[in-house]
């Protein structure tokens, strides 16, 4: 399966999250850490990002239901 890579400015258009948040969750354990491209360039597999976006999904749509 082919991997695409997404860099900080797509991340953030597509979670809604500023650049300080997206770190700050790293630190946290909870969004998925970058990897290096570089060595002044980073990005996160898309996969990735869906996946923590779609568990945020699952979560809020839990709570609503009274059931998380």
């Amino acid at each position: 399966m082919e991997q695409m890579i997404l860099r900080l400015p797509n991340v953030k258009a597509i979670t809604g999250l500023s650049r300080s948040t997206i770190y700050l969750r790293m630190s946290e354990g909870t969004f998925p850490q970058h990897i290096s491209l570089g060595s002044r360039a980073v990005g996160w597999l898309r996969s990735e990002v869906a996946d923590w976006m779609e568990q945020r999904i699952l979560e809020s749509r839990g709570s609503e239901l009274g059931m998380g």
